[in-house]
Order: structure tokens, then sequence, then C-alpha cells
């Protein structure tokens, strides 16, 4: 369990990789905190529709924290799916950190094992490899097996890939900490009442991240 200040400045770190990667201005000193090992995504939000404006991460214990956040808010700022994030942007953002458990590989009644509002899902087939973040299902309000079927559009794989014998489906939680506002209050948010963002389509919500090339 991560404390509120541990979060917080989980946050006000990103954000100033953020600004690093864009402004070229020094990220904050963090000393010695972060240095376990642990998953991270950090994701960018338009304020104040909240629409997705880039999410990228980690999601399994290969780097120390603090690498994993800096490396994480670098990315996001070069999310290929929109364009690289510009200065004059850094005020219309908001940051969000999402703290990961190490993914648990699930089989057998899949869907029983997958708990809305607390776990989120990574699907591997192939080279096809999808993952959605625990907020994602409830800001859509899907059931288990909509997750999963999102998560295999995500993956680029057809309907129902998840139950192919050669899948490979991970379930991991998620801790949550965001701005309230661009360099606002920032504050832990409960997965269970994350609101949807309307200004969002499907799995390209603020769940919907990547991750880096070298991850």
């Amino acid at each position: 369990m991560t404390s509120e200040s541990d979060g917080i400045l989980a946050v006000r770190y990103a954000r100033s990789c953020v600004e690093r990667e864009v402004r070229g201005t020094p990220a904050i000193d963090v000393g010695e905190a972060f240095g376990e090992m642990q998953g991270a995504f950090v994701t960018l939000l338009t304020h104040p529709d909240g629409g997705l404006r880039g999410c990228i991460g980690y999601p399994y214990p290969a780097l120390p924290l603090r690498e994993a956040l800096s490396e994480a808010a670098a990315s996001a700022c070069h999310d290929p799916r929109f364009p690289d994030l510009q200065e004059k942007e850094l005020n219309r953002i908001t940051v969000e950190v999402t703290l990961l458990t190490p993914p648990e590989t699930i089989t057998g009644d899949i869907p029983s094992q997958v708990e809305i509002g607390k776990h989120g899902l990574m699907l591997t087939l192939g080279f096809h490899r999808g993952l959605l973040l625990p907020q994602v299902a409830t800001e859509y309000g899907w059931s288990a097996e909509e997750f999963l079927e999102e998560t295999c559009w995500k993956a680029g794989l057809p309907p129902g890939s998840w139950k192919h014998p050669e899948a490979l489906v991970q379930r991991f939680s998620g801790e949550i900490f965001a701005e309230t506002a661009p360099y606002g209050q920032i504050e832990g948010r409960d997965i269970r009442w994350t609101s949807r963002r309307s200004s969002a389509g499907g799995p390209t919500s603020t769940g919907s991240c990547s991750t880096p090339r070298s991850a």
C-alpha cells in the first residue's frame, strides 16, 4: 500500500519528468525514494475534459520505480497515437500515475478471476500484446468478459482470443494518484468509483496504455 505522501511525490516527480522532456528543465530530486522494483504507468490527460493525451508504462517490476516513472513520463510525451506534447500544452494537461503489482497469470475460468474495480489485464498471444489498466473497466461499466474482449481488441487480436490455448492472460492491481487540475492538488483515486470519461472512446481511454519498445 502506497502512502499518500509517496503517491503525491510520485505524481510531482512524473510531472517534473514531463517538463524535463518538453522544456529541458531538470526533474525534481527524489533522493533515495522509489528505489524498489515496481511497474508503473504515467497518463497525461487533457484538462478539463479528461481526454487521453498519452499513456506509457512498464507492467513488470523490471526497473527501480523512479526509473520506471522517469522513462514512462518521458515516453508519454511521445505516445505514437498522438502528436508529440508541446510546451504550450503543459498547463492544459493533468498527470496521473498508476503504481502496479506484478502481473499474475490466470487460467481456468478466467472471467471469474477478474474483479472489476481491482484488476487490470494484459493479454499476450504470439507477437501480440495488449494491456488495459484497472480503471478503464469501471470507466466504461464493462463486465469481466467485456474487459477481456476489449483487451483482445487492444492487442490487435480477434474477439475471444483470450480463450486461445496459447494465450497468456495476466491480471494486476494498481493504485492511482493524480492531479485534480494542471499543477493542482494531487489525490489518490479509488478505482472502483472512477468516473467515465465521455471524451474518450472505448479502449482509447485513460486506461489504454502502451509499453515502451524496450519494455
